[in-house]
């Protein structure tokens, strides 16, 4: 019995999608592909480009006081005393006459800053003292476990608002500095219990027995295989560093001259913006400042997902 023609020449055909359909589901195979990855990175990147790109392409003179009209709402909006948004300020003004949009230019990269910054600074503490107290241990490790729970138990909010009020007026990297003294201990003690449950390990023992030094064990035999677990305690360190700066700021602590989102709100709950209904003065920032949440969480949970294979199947 011969074979229907027209099959013998759609059988090709449905090898050629089936062989595309299989590569792109091996491009898709890969961990890193992952789209709460991708749309929080996306999210973080365009507030980053928002605030270099806007810096060539708008007047940031109008972030000083008096530059424009005072209290003027976003466009298409009117204020209550009838005065319609203008596409000059399309975001608005607040009580002193700056510009919003020039002050989310300044102050969501002067944000992101201190939280990267201090981030970086606990993170790098964290990893050193986590993989020494882990992999050397003894009374090291006594030593480094007894600081970090020491330290953990203190609240860093309290501590900063007495170092901040002695300061004074402070620089964002001083205020990255203050707060980089608080974000160390829980990296420490998360790193040192993997170290603890790796330093068994085969490739470890081997290393050991080929005379390798105990730093080039710790970073470059074991470091390489916590990477993404290392990228997750940075985007949560990242987070808990720009809750920690905002509360400050909201508190008028922090820097006094230098824009970020946390001194807007600070300034428009100072001038009673809630009570006259300047809605944008205090709710642009807060959005913004929700939205740099929302794609740190979305990296976060993509970093976990790249590190574990059974939250990927799920």
């Amino acid at each position: 019995m011969t074979a229907d023609p027209a099959q013998q020449v759609m059988e090709p055909e449905d090898d050629r999608a089936a062989r595309r359909r299989a590569r792109r589901m091996k491009r898709f195979d890969n961990p890193w592909i992952n789209p709460k990855l991708i749309w929080g990175l996306a999210i973080l990147l365009g507030i980053v480009v928002v605030g270099l790109v806007g810096r060539l392409f708008w007047n940031l003179d109008l972030a000083f006081t008096g530059a424009s009209l005072l209290r003027l709402p976003p466009v298409g909006f009117e204020n209550l005393r009838g005065q319609a948004g203008q596409w000059m300020t399309p975001l608005g003004t607040d009580g002193a006459g700056r510009d919003m949009l020039a002050l989310i230019i300044i102050g969501a990269p002067n944000t992101l800053y201190v939280g990267a910054v201090a981030s970086v600074i606990g993170m790098g503490l964290g990893i050193f003292l986590g993989f020494t107290a882990g992999f050397v241990g003894g009374r090291t490790d006594d030593v480094i476990r007894v600081l970090s729970d020491v330290m953990i138990t203190i609240p860093p909010l309290l501590i900063l608002v007495v170092v901040q009020s002695v300061f004074g007026d402070i620089s964002l990297t001083m205020m990255a500095l203050l707060i980089a003294g608080f974000v160390w201990q829980s990296p420490t003690r998360l790193i040192r219990a993997q170290v603890l449950s790796m330093r068994e390990a085969g490739y470890v023992q081997m290393a050991k027995l080929s005379g390798a030094s105990t730093f080039d064990i710790m970073f470059k035999e074991m470091m390489p295989n916590l990477v993404p677990y290392l990228f997750g305690s940075f985007i949560a360190s990242v987070t808990t560093s720009i809750v920690t700066a905002v509360g400050l700021e909201v508190l008028g602590l922090g820097p006094q001259r230098v824009p970020t989102l946390g001194r807007v709100i600070y300034e428009a709950i100072n001038a009673g913006a809630l009570i006259q209904n300047l809605w944008w003065w205090w709710g642009i920032p807060t959005i913004l400042l929700a939205l740099m949440f929302i794609g740190l969480l979305l990296v976060n949970l993509g970093l976990d997902e790249v590190s574990n294979p059974r939250l990927r199947k799920a």
